[in-house]
């Protein structure tokens, strides 16, 4: 962890967008700052203009909810939902690098309520009990879970909680979910649902 801290904290200068191990937070009291994380070839960061749009849906300000992320990777939504408010972030990643440089972001923006977990995805929602407000699904598009994924996700969800997907194509989702908003930016299909 102190050789991730050492590397934000380090590095603070402005880098381009195309930037590929770093993602700015929209938001919240952490607007503007980095996040940065480990190269990966699977892990792509929802982009600014789609957590936006996301936010938009949610409402800007996440105040005192739960939010669930199984596929972390870079952790962005879930760092960015701590800077809107939410008071309990859950990040999931079987990378223990991600796991390291997404509890060294949180330290660096001292927020609080981030819990990481490096474990499997499936793993972890099988033997979790808590419900979430809201739950970030952005598996690895080479990746096909969404037959098993999108049921249990819903057997988490809060009431009045929402589930946000972003596939390589559109989502049908189980009898449990219903979609309520979705929209496409370049080859990223991106939804969100309730409970129906």
């Amino acid at each position: 962890m102190e050789f991730y801290a050492a590397f934000i904290v380090a590095s603070k200068a402005r880098l381009p967008r195309s930037h590929a191990n770093a993602v700015r937070i929209i938001g919240g009291s952490c607007r503007g700052r980095l996040v940065r994380f480990p190269p990966q070839a699977s892990v792509r960061p929802t982009p600014d203009r789609v957590r936006e749009t996301l936010f938009n849906w949610l409402g800007q300000t996440l105040d005192g909810r739960t939010t669930l992320e199984p596929y972390a990777g870079s952790g962005v939504l879930s760092l960015e939902s701590l800077s809107r408010g939410a008071s309990r972030a859950i990040a999931v990643d079987r990378d223990p690098r991600a796991v390291r440089a997404l509890q060294a972001n949180a330290a660096t923006f001292g927020l609080s309520g981030l819990e990481v977990a490096r474990a499997d995805a499936k793993a972890f929602i099988g033997r979790e009990s808590r419900e979430f407000d809201v739950i970030f699904l952005d598996p690895p598009f080479g990746e096909d879970p969404w037959s098993w994924l999108l049921p249990a996700c819903a057997a988490r969800l809060a009431q009045g909680g929402f589930v946000y997907a972003e596939a390589p194509a559109p989502l049908v989702p189980p009898a449990a979910l219903a979609t309520v908003r979705s929209d496409r930016a370049g080859q990223v299909y991106y939804h969100l649902l309730a409970l129906s």
